[in-house]
């Protein structure tokens, strides 16, 4: 198999970034980063010069990477970068480890504090670490440096990136270390139903979307239930009872968006199981139990306290804006007093979380499944529990164990924190 046959480009649109395994590259300043890039992907991806801090702000290539899937390759500036603007350029590499699924060190021979930092940082989110020895045809690997990687068992190989040298080997070195957790990530929605089963998706005409188009979790759970070779009925929120009333017999589950929860649920048979998408996507981006056990805190919430809420895309806020206005409408409501919302969005999350009481977080369909993670980790280390949209709205509306029926563990886990809690 020849390298551009092994390494096929597609289109950045053929598969959401989200979906894509997350390649970072990282070492000092001219090390050949950005030559890597360049070789892997047939392309000059990525400016290369010997004018060291060339890279500044990450480079994203998507590929299609086989037999892995679809992939996204990030460059990043030097990890040693230097001064005020290089600080700037490291902090971004910095946050580039935590949407990681798979790092790639680069060294052209000495391994000092700069690497080592790179893969104790890796190493505490859980990323698999693949070094590349680079410019394989200046000399020889210092022994140190490969006694350094044999003492900790980092995989190694030698490359030439400049040269075209060493693609196939890195290739291989990438199927043979991409973690297990993203090629056995969880489903949205295929794995709770049949064949020929029927699953009704209520989607109010979000304004906020993209004219002409519907969201991406909503967009994601049609095709995975298209694969699941299920059937599916996508109607707004009005048309609901008019669907239940021309159907023979009852579909298997309601899915809605969040904001639709009290009259989706109203209007659903008690006897059919109902949650949301953004429920849905809790399991599939992050952890389902962590977040069902942070709703609780909603109970201790009292006049006065902080929550932060997080959105992973960015967009133009209208006045029905879900996370800046409706939310917070309803937990005050909840509460029966002021609270202090801070909202951020795409990159944008605080180191210091311990101010917070509740962090509510979105679907997080625009991040990889390692960056919603990643945060949801930094939340249990800070002691600040942390939920989504959909489970926010759904226990604030008394509608939460209706809306976790599809999930009997998550279910069970909550009933029982809340009966110890009363």
């Amino acid at each position: 198999m020849t390298p551009a046959a092994a390494l096929k480009l597609s289109p950045q649109e053929s598969s959401p970034k989200g979906l894509r395994l997350h390649i970072g590259i990282f070492g000092r300043r001219n090390v050949g980063k950005s030559s890597l890039l360049n070789a892997i992907t047939h392309q000059q991806t990525a400016i290369v010069s010997e004018l060291a801090g060339t890279t500044t702000d990450p480079v994203e290539k998507p590929m299609e990477l086989l037999p892995v899937g679809p992939v996204l390759f990030i460059d990043t500036a030097g990890i040693d970068d230097e001064g005020s603007l290089g600080a700037l350029r490291v902090a971004k590499t910095r946050k580039v480890f935590e949407r990681t699924d798979l790092g790639i060190v680069v060294t052209d021979g000495p391994w000092g504090r700069y690497e080592q930092t790179v893969v104790d940082a890796l190493s505490e989110l859980g990323t698999p670490v693949i070094v590349v020895l680079n410019k394989s045809d200046c000399g020889d690997v210092p022994p140190e440096t490969l006694a350094s990687l044999q003492r900790q068992g980092l995989p190694s190989l030698r490359m030439a990136a400049a040269l075209g040298e060493g693609v196939l080997p890195l290739r291989q070195a990438i199927i043979d270390h991409a973690p297990e957790s993203f090629i056995s990530a969880p489903a949205i929605i295929r794995d709770l139903v049949a064949p020929g089963e029927m699953v009704v998706l209520v989607t109010p005409i979000d304004k906020e979307a993209p004219k002409g188009r519907l969201i991406l979790p909503q967009v994601q759970t049609i095709r995975d239930l298209l694969e699941a070779d299920a059937c599916c009925i996508v109607i707004k929120e009005s048309e609901l009872r008019g669907v239940f009333e021309q159907l023979k017999r009852p579909p298997k589950l309601v899915v809605t968006d969040s904001q639709a929860f009290h009259k989706v649920n109203a209007d659903t048979p008690p006897d059919v199981m109902l949650t949301g998408f953004s429920i849905l996507f809790s399991r599939f981006k992050g952890d389902l139990l962590a977040q069902t056990l942070g709703a609780l805190a909603i109970d201790r919430l009292r006049p006065g306290d902080k929550i932060l809420i997080a959105e992973a895309c960015t967009h133009h806020p209208i006045d029905e804006d879900i996370g800046r206005v409706k939310i917070p409408k309803w937990l005050t409501q909840y509460v029966g007093g002021p609270l202090e919302f801070t909202t951020l969005s795409g990159k944008d999350y605080p180191e210091d979380l311990s101010s917070f009481k509740l962090i509510i977080h979105c679907g997080a369909c625009m991040f990889n499944r390692k960056e919603m993670l990643t945060r949801i980790r930094k939340a249990k280390q800070s002691g600040v529990p942390i939920t989504n949209y959909g489970m926010a709205i759904a226990y604030s509306f008394g509608i939460m164990e209706r809306a976790l029926q599809p999930f009997p563990t998550a279910l069970e886990a909550f009933r029982s924190a809340r009966e110890a809690r009363l």
